[in-house]
């Protein structure tokens, strides 16, 4: 079982002179539930090397269970330091898709061209996708075997813009992942603001915040 990480190269956060990047509990849990499960977990980004990490995510305030283990595993932190770019990937030498999210996925993935190729063809094979938070932006411009917008018609989640608005970034993003999610046909759904809520619609999983990307690695597990 061979899982692609699809990672944020992007480090600015829009022209705030911040940073962002990565979500790093995004990235952690779903990497053990896939670990612990026996797969091979295969990171790419769209410069390669080491991709940026929200420093929001790595603050003392945000540790979890699993980013504490992330950084205390030499050969998790090493992968993570050398991610593969993600042009030349063929979809069909993975078993599944995860993006996971960060503020960095609306500026950078949800407009790359080898992203969205890979997406699409990963949705025209039938080879499941997982998504969660600010993840779900990568899937703006990818279309379903129908030609529709993947999400169109399929119930979905995805950071909320009552979440984003509680960040104070509703001026700063190019758009809304909610609204995003919306426009394209989707039927979004959520929970009550940082609440765990995932959503499985055929091979697609999405889930809306931080507190749900174990759930969403779990449902992408169930699903292979």
């Amino acid at each position: 079982m061979k899982i692609l990480f699809v990672i944020t190269s992007q480090e600015a956060l829009g022209t705030t002179g911040k940073k962002t990047g990565v979500w790093l509990e995004e990235l952690a849990a779903p990497y053990y539930v896939f670990k612990d499960a026996g797969a091979e977990v295969v990171m790419v980004s769209p410069k390669g090397g080491q991709p940026p990490v929200d420093p929001g995510s790595d603050a003392p305030s945000s540790a979890t269970e699993a980013t504490r283990r992330f950084k205390a595993d030499a050969e998790a932190v090493k992968a993570l330091a050398n991610t593969g770019k993600l042009a030349g990937v063929h979809v069909e030498d993975y078993d599944a898709v995860f993006y996971p999210g960060g503020h960095g996925v609306v500026w950078d993935l949800a407009e790359d061209k080898d992203s969205i190729a890979i997406l699409n063809a990963a949705a025209a094979a039938g080879v499941p996708i997982g998504t969660v938070c600010h993840g779900p932006a990568a899937l703006r411009h990818v279309q379903g075997p129908d030609g529709k917008p993947l999400v169109n018609g399929k119930p979905v989640a995805g950071f909320s813009n009552s979440e984003e608005q509680a960040t104070g970034l509703t001026q700063v993003v190019p758009f809304l992942v909610e609204d995003m999610l919306k426009q394209n046909g989707g039927l979004y759904t959520q929970a009550a603001n940082w609440q765990p809520h995932v959503v499985v619609s055929g091979k697609l999983v999405t889930g809306q915040n931080p507190a749900s990307s174990e759930g969403v690695a779990s449902a992408l597990l169930k699903l292979l």
